[in-house]
């Protein structure tokens, strides 16, 4: 018995002649290094399909291109490396590739006075794409913070005053009956109301990094920003948060503009937009605030 060729139907011509600006897979499983850390990640991976007569694109060679996803730390190196291969597996009927990598980076945060430590999750997208020899990437990051309300804070500092009015308007204060009272219940009657919060920063990276700042954006971000969530803490952190968090009292609008402020004093970012969104414990909807930097070249 004959052996049958294996029928190919995506070298068949297309019953429609028209070009497609990306083919591809979404949601690829598979573990990615950064800074020495697997990750589990799901990738995106795709090219244009300029030929309108082709049928279709051959996916499983973008498929297995990603296995050099699996052998060395990632960065703006590697990720071109897997995009022109994309391309060489794809002459003649590609001219742009881009790829999306989808992870939960794990970073070790301290407490902010005890000895303490535990892990926070950073959601992180990479995405790298090739034209014609043109080559950039774009990094996604969500940073969780906290935010305290500077109109809610104002409120309720005149509310302790006129209780404190109340209090001692038949006699003068004394030092110790002031101390007292400031620990009582009746003295701090009222409180600010806090969120959590959410930042998420979208970065396009200049073309002489040979490293991806994950790291050093996040960092660069939660300073910035001042109130970053914590993991484990104690009372000492605790209160150290409450510190902070009346230290540095802010609005959506704060929270970006000291957001847009950091990621210009960063090196290696050439644009960027930010979105940062407060949870209201006030209102049932959210405050929002967007800016960005020279992203409409992007």
């Amino acid at each position: 018995m004959n052996a049958l060729t294996l029928p190919d139907i995506a070298a068949q011509a297309s019953r429609q002649a028209l070009p497609l600006e990306w083919v591809g897979m979404c949601g690829i499983a598979l573990p990615v290094f950064f800074d020495g850390q697997r990750l589990n990640a799901k990738a995106d991976a795709g090219v244009s399909l300029d030929d309108g007569n082709a049928r279709g694109i051959h996916m499983s060679r973008l498929y297995l291109a990603l296995e050099l996803l699996e052998q060395e730390n990632l960065s703006p190196v590697l990720l071109r490396r897997v995009l022109q291969r994309f391309l060489d597996s794809h002459e003649g009927l590609s001219s742009s590739a881009h790829l999306s990598i989808h992870a939960d980076l794990l970073l070790k945060r301290p407490a902010l006075i005890s000895p303490l430590a535990g892990w926070k999750s950073y959601p992180v997208t990479i995405e790298a794409r090739l034209k014609n020899a043109m080559f950039h990437v774009e990094l996604k990051i969500d940073v969780p913070y906290s935010s305290t309300c500077p109109c809610s804070a104002a409120l309720s500092r005149q509310l302790i005053q006129q209780q404190f009015i109340d209090d001692f308007a038949n006699k003068p204060p004394q030092h110790a009956d002031v101390l007292a009272w400031l620990g009582s219940p009746n003295g701090i009657i009222a409180t600010p109301h806090s969120q959590r919060s959410s930042a998420k920063l979208r970065v396009r990276l200049a073309d002489f990094l040979d490293e991806l700042p994950l790291i050093a954006i996040i960092n660069d971000a939660e300073a910035a920003l001042g109130t970053a969530v914590q993991t484990a803490v104690k009372r000492a952190d605790e209160q150290a948060f409450a510190l902070a968090n009346g230290q540095n009292l802010m609005f959506c609008e704060d929270a970006a503009r000291r957001l847009n402020l950091a990621l210009k004093r960063s090196t290696g970012i050439n644009a960027f937009h930010i979105r940062v969104t407060h949870a209201e414990s006030l209102h049932a909807h959210d405050a929002v605030a967007e800016s960005r930097f020279n992203w409409e070249l992007a």
